[in-house]
Parts: C-alpha cells; structure tokens; sequence
C-alpha cells in the first residue's frame, strides 16, 4: 500500500466513509483498508475532530468542544461527570412525568411521591406508626 493510498483512506475514514467504499474508490481489498484502519486508530468509531462551531457544539457543562457521532444522538455533554454535574445544579430541569399523589391513612395529610406508584406513608414517622398500632 503505498503513502498516498493510506493518506486518502485516513481521510475518507474522517468524513464516515465505509471500508467497502474506500476500497471500492482505491481499488484495494476490503480487508486491506479494514487491516489499515484498526492497526492506526481509525476502527468503527473514528471521527475527525473538528472544532466547535457554535454554543451548541460545546458541553453544556464545561464549556468543551463536544465531537460528534454521525447518525448519531448529538452529545450534550463531554463526560458522565459533566452529565451529572449539570443536572445537580438544575435539578427544575427535569421532565418528572411519574409524579403520585397520595394521602396517608395515618396523619392524613396529602403527599407526592416521585416514581413509587404503591407508596402508602409520608414519612418513615407515619410507617413506624402503623407498625405500632397494629401489634397493639
């Protein structure tokens, strides 16, 4: 394989090309191009980097160059502890859709409870009453 012939699958690997493509476009083997691409880096998850363009392109925590997955979901973080970073601080930005109402049967006041549909107490107070009651 000769230099220019791996200069040229390294770029068509940063723009998605496929490997059947590229070998197809340089007329080599499939499993040539495939031998190149994981013995210098650039497998099945190759991407280019390519600088921000924009506010959107940026970590919403940090602020970072955010790269990209073609077809992909957009990332909106760089890391998991810039994930959980941000939602600790915007804790009002989260789409709580498994919100239960409820009323205890021991002080009989009017609770919400977040992802328990079978939540029967307000508090630990109230359970430790009932158990009480009931052995009495």
């Amino acid at each position: 394989m000769t230099k220019t012939q791996k200069q040229k699958i390294e770029c068509l690997r940063g723009k998605g090309e496929s490997y059947a493509a590229i070998a197809d476009a340089l007329d080599i083997s499939e499993n040539t191009v495939k031998s190149h691409c994981r013995r210098n880096g650039l497998g099945t998850n190759y991407i280019k980097e390519q600088p921000a363009a924009d506010a959107e392109d940026a970590c919403a925590c940090c602020g970072k160059p955010l790269i990209h997955t073609p077809d992909a979901k957009r990332k909106r973080f760089c890391s998991d502890r810039c994930r959980m970073a941000w939602w600790a601080k915007h804790p009002e930005a989260v789409n709580r859709k498994a919100v239960y109402k409820f009323v205890c049967p021991i002080c009989k006041t009017e609770f919400t409870a977040y992802g328990n549909a079978r939540r029967r107490y307000c508090s630990r107070a109230c359970f430790g009453l009932s158990r009480r009651a009931c052995h009495e």
